[in-house]
């Protein structure tokens, strides 16, 4: 069934709910929701199975292999770190209150920009605006499913900690039902606090002082967090006594994870007390998870409607409903001229190219969701990669230093593949259903998907080459090396965006405008599993052939023939089948 009729069996229904006399029992506008959605999901996941048994066993395999490589490496970590004497169970606890902490940081975001994208930059909100619908139901069923997209990942991530340390501790069999309860309990907090912040940013986003308010807060908890984050000095003889006072300097900038008011905390605090035997203690902490649970989501779903419905109104009123202060007339035409100007001065390739690269660019800008998380992405590996210089200054071991390096480079790969597969795949499923409008024009599809692959491939390229490159220098690698290390993450970004844009057109999906919803399609959890299958081979093959752990020339070079071999495979044979699987659309 088209998703058409769906929402046309929903519209009934819903008229039948508020206009029939309730003679016989009906069921709510939200159940109606939740089981038209649930149905979807269902048989679109039925469908995957239709379009190809051989993949869908690739990503079947792909994610019963994550849960086992990842349970053995929590589980093996884990017990190395209880193998400290008197140091192991402090260890463990502090790493899980930090854990929890900033995941529910990073949660907090995520419901964010998923919430503000489907309360206000979704066709589905809009059309069921449009309904007699109660706008509370509307926000009930959006806050759902926004806090549903942004937890799923979470909770794949944990679980196969949770099973790790469980088994290490000899937890009771009533600890795993427990820990499920404790989590959908946690969520529930940051997806509210997410609700509000999404209302509130859509609210007074066009507000010059807003605008300039959030930057300037922006940069203040950039520097708050540049020197509260900054290292000190660890007296080398402090370190061999290895006291309690040399780890409780180490661990100093960790206590704020151990602050009893955060959700992290009584989350932390369960999940130990609960191993550890202590049920009344833990069962305390399950209380206030559950109570504030209980308050916060009572008022999301009793009072947030109205203030929801307001803030949409008021979204949908502005004019280019975008940032105001870079949508003003002057601000516009001035920021348009020089987007132009710039793209006019690369004289060597053709206009209708240069135009189509500058609507990217300008659709790119226009969508905050979409430039706001991929520097909120590289943002944080940006961090990570300037504090190098805090922790490897006691690295003196060629071994040592390659090791971090490659680290870097799959820590690196690993975000641009997360990158490419959200914004990068999506490109061609969103030109939608105007894409006969492209298909009609002179320059043809084949020239506005490979242009789509080289402006995606230059844009990223001009950050990872420079994120890597940093790295390096601060690992106070030789010049060969970091050119090196340059030349690989330059050959892994025109892979993983090549892969991103065929596979975007082998497997398109042009009745949907949500992000979110193309790519957690099939061809978007195809694209990141053979990402990830892709960089692992590509790290191992490097790590054989360059990394200095033998003399044979031999090797070496068979190492890095193999990644360049790899390279070209999985970058140019989807983009070869993506460009063939065009003279479909134009027939």
């Amino acid at each position: 069934m088209s998703t058409e009729k769906l929402r046309s069996k929903t519209l009934a229904a819903i008229f039948h709910t508020v206009s029939e006399p309730k003679t016989k029992p009906v069921p709510a506008p939200l159940w109606l929701l939740v089981r038209v959605n649930a149905l979807q999901s269902w048989r679109r996941l039925l469908s995957v199975r239709d379009q190809s048994r051989l993949l869908t066993g690739i990503i079947a395999l792909f994610l019963a292999g994550y849960l086992v490589v990842s349970f053995g490496l929590f589980y093996h970590g884990l017990r190395f770190i209880a193998k400290f004497p008197g140091l192991g169970a402090v260890l463990t606890e502090r790493l899980m209150y930090v854990l929890f902490a900033f995941l529910f940081a990073l949660l907090l975001l995520s419901n964010l920009i998923i919430g503000y994208t489907n309360l206000f930059r979704n066709r589905e909100t809009a059309f069921l605006l449009t309904l007699p619908v109660p706008t509370q139901t509307i926000f009930r069923w959006k806050f759902i499913e926004s806090t549903v997209l942004a937890s799923w990942a979470f909770v794949f991530l944990i679980a196969p900690l949770l099973a790790a340390f469980g088994l290490l501790r000899g937890v009771p069999w009533h600890f795993y039902p427990v820990t499920m309860v404790l989590i959908a309990l946690f969520i529930v907090l940051p997806g509210v606090l997410g609700a509000v912040l999404a209302i509130w940013v859509g609210r007074f986003l066009d507000r010059r002082s807003f605008q300039i308010a959030m930057i300037g807060t922006a940069i203040v908890l950039l520097a708050v967090a540049a020197f509260w984050w900054k290292a000190q000095p660890v007296d080398d003889e402090l370190l061999d006594k290895r006291t309690l006072e040399a780890l409780d300097l180490l661990l100093a900038k960790t206590r704020f994870t151990m602050f009893p008011f955060l959700p992290s905390y009584w989350l932390s605090s369960s999940v130990l007390q609960w191993a550890e035997g202590v049920l009344r203690g833990a069962a305390f902490f399950t209380l206030v998870l559950l109570s504030y649970a209980l308050f916060f989501g009572g008022i999301a779903f009793t009072w947030f409607g109205n203030v929801f419905y307001n803030t949409a109104s008021a979204v949908q009123s502005r004019a280019g409903g975008g940032w105001n202060w870079f949508h003003a007339r002057q601000n516009r035409r001035h920021s348009a001229g020089l987007l132009e100007k710039s793209a006019a001065k690369l004289s060597w390739l053709d206009r209708d190219t240069r135009a189509l690269a500058v609507k990217d660019l300008r659709m790119f800008w226009r969508d905050t969701t979409q430039w706001g998380q991929s520097v909120m992405l590289f943002g944080l590996l940006g961090v990570y990669i300037i504090n190098l210089r805090n922790f490897t200054h006691h690295l003196t071991s060629p071994f040592w230093v390659n090791l971090v390096a490659f680290l870097n480079l799959g820590v690196c790969s690993l975000n641009l593949a997360s990158v490419t597969t959200r914004f990068v795949f999506p490109q061609f499923s969103l030109e939608g259903r105007r894409l006969w409008i492209i298909g009609m024009a002179p320059m043809g599809m084949a020239r506005v998907v490979k242009t789509k692959f080289w402006l995606a491939s230059i844009s990223s390229l001009f950050v990872t080459s420079g994120l890597i490159t940093l790295s390096c220098y601060l690992l106070k690698m030789s010049w060969d090396r970091v050119l090196f290390f340059a030349a690989v993450i330059t050959v892994m970004t025109f892979a993983l965006n090549g892969l991103a844009i065929g596979l975007g057109v082998l497997y398109p999906n042009l009745k949907e405008a949500n992000l979110n919803k193309i790519v957690s399609g099939f061809g978007g959890t195809l694209c990141f599993v053979l990402s990830s299958f892709y960089i692992l081979a590509s790290v191992l093959l490097l790590v054989f052939g360059a990394a200095g752990l033998h003399s044979r020339a031999s090797w070496a070079a068979e190492g890095i023939t193999g990644f360049v071999l790899l390279s070209v495979c999985i970058g140019w044979l989807p983009l070869k089948l993506g460009l063939r699987q065009l003279k479909n659309f134009e027939a």
